[in-house]
């Protein structure tokens, strides 16, 4: 073959693909394709092309879900939410003064906010831990692959706050329900249990189960003893609110949406505790 042909010369100067005026003698290290100054991306290992640093960001690139979180193939948050319930019970047991000390009560919530949270870690007994962690099992494997880990978080934590919440608004400071000591994840469980409804509505399910499944624990709530029915409607409420923000978003704005929606809940039921003090 004469060293004049185009074959010849093109063995002679490589040139990049992206522009073939350019001739370069710099080779991407994952092709190894030509690369004029244009298309070089430095590297630790050397320079790439611009077409695979561009595939591997698509490749890198989080798999969304129908509601627009990150897809997971397990429910880690759900695991360790049940994880540190049962963790916490069995202090409990060896540390009895323990429910005392994170327990809510709203005589001492505002004096200490945390109780708002630490009590839906708390259980009273082996069957209430068992029911709320066999519910927080059966919901949290399903909602929190759909929602994504940190919008499941947040469903979970909005809830537990609201049952709290409710539990502080509805109490009377003349009455015994303003020193009574609360405990348990159900205001939690409830706004999941809320969630699974609305998620449900969102994709033209039938709801009936999910209907059914509330109305028999609203019924409990309300009749059966030492249950606060309250931290449970709370919970409940709340949940139906968080669940429809993540589920009726507009899905170019779902992202902005969730967070900045989850902290105006947040702050709403920081107002309405707030309000709640200054007309006590």
């Amino acid at each position: 073959m004469s060293q004049d042909s185009p074959a010849a010369a093109s063995d002679a100067q490589p040139v990049c693909p992206r522009h073939p005026d350019r001739v370069s003698y710099v080779r991407c290290q994952r092709c190894g394709r030509p690369a004029c100054p244009e298309c070089q991306v430095p590297s630790a290992v050397g320079v790439h092309c611009v077409d695979c640093v561009r595939q591997a960001q698509q490749r890198r690139r989080p798999t969304r879900t129908l509601l627009g979180g990150v897809a997971v193939q397990d429910a880690r948050i759900t695991t360790g939410l049940i994880v540190a319930c049962v963790a916490v019970y069995v202090v409990q047991m060896l540390r009895p003064s323990l429910t005392a000390d994170l327990g809510f009560a709203p005589v001492v919530a505002l004096d200490q906010p945390w109780r708002f949270l630490t009590t839906a870690f708390l259980h009273g007994s082996l069957m209430h831990l068992a029911f709320n962690m066999w519910a927080l099992w059966v919901c949290g494997t399903s909602l929190e692959p759909l929602l994504g880990r940190w919008r499941f978080a947040v469903l979970y934590a909005l809830s537990a706050l609201g049952g709290s919440t409710a539990i502080y608004l509805l109490a009377s400071p003349v009455s015994r329900s303003w020193i009574t000591l609360t405990v348990g994840a159900s205001g939690a469980v409830f706004g999941l249990f809320a969630a699974v409804f609305i998620i449900q509505r969102r994709f033209g399910r039938d709801t009936s189960a999910i209907l059914g499944l509330l109305a028999v624990n609203l019924v409990i709530s309300v009749l059966g003893a030492g249950i606060s029915w309250q931290g449970h409607l709370g919970g409940l409420l709340t949940g139906l609110v968080v669940a429809s923000l993540f589920a009726w978003a507009p899905r170019e704005r779902r992202g902005p949406v969730a967070v900045w929606g989850s902290v105006g809940i947040g702050l709403v039921l920081a107002a309405l505790v707030a309000a709640k003090y200054l007309l006590v």
